[in-house]
């Protein structure tokens, strides 16, 4: 049985927590009129563009949907599901970077930087849950479906990544720290950190 679709799951998961613990910190900032936690916003958005660009999108594109254009004969509305999701990795790009400038931009720009940026974290939240669900509902049941064990050996390799040094454990561990020091700065509900006011 292929590995590889409970790790994306998994991984989306994570991703999922991440992006919308960013949306109720931004939408609390900007309802309740708290200062915003720079560096925090920053190790998330660190978290979501390391992970994603470096762990989670490269993997997909060159093992899994590259394994499925190949084995795509008789799929057409599945290849075009492939598309829309690589276009969409290279937009998740953009608008990552388009939140770090609209994050800085906070700095000096008051209520106004505050809102243009919490409805970027918003736009980017749906996005990315879109994205979600279709490589969930359309692109990994059509794999389980279609690709072979041979097939699935090299992505499930990838997806493990236990001996590769660009994505082993070293930077696992590493994600994994970042991971632990948002939920250790954030505040109650999103992490464990202290609420705001505190001392």
């Amino acid at each position: 049985m292929a590995l590889a679709p409970s790790i994306i799951r998994e991984e989306h998961r994570s991703l999922s927590a991440v992006t919308q613990s960013f949306r109720t910190l931004a939408r609390d900032a900007r309802d309740r009129g708290r200062p915003l936690d720079y560096e925090l916003f920053t190790m998330i958005l660190d978290y979501i563009e390391g992970f994603s660009d470096h762990l989670h999108h490269p993997k997909e594109d060159e093992y899994l949907f590259a394994a499925l254009r190949r084995r795509g004969v008789g799929a057409h509305e599945a290849l075009e599901v492939l598309d829309v999701l690589e276009r969409d990795h290279a937009r998740g790009d953009e608008l990552t970077r388009d939140l770090r400038f609209l994050l800085a931009r906070c700095r000096v720009g008051g209520p106004v930087a505050l809102e243009g940026f919490t409805a970027a974290v918003e736009e980017y939240v749906e996005f990315y849950w879109r994205h979600m669900r279709l490589e969930e509902d359309v692109i990994l049941p059509f794999a389980e479906r279609t690709l072979t064990e041979a097939d699935w050996e090299p992505i499930d390799a990838a997806f493990r990544a236990n001996e590769d040094p660009l994505f082993g454990d070293r930077p696992r561990a590493e994600f994994r720290k970042l991971l632990q020091l948002i939920v250790n700065r954030a505040p109650a509900p999103v992490g464990v950190g202290p609420s705001h006011g505190a001392v």
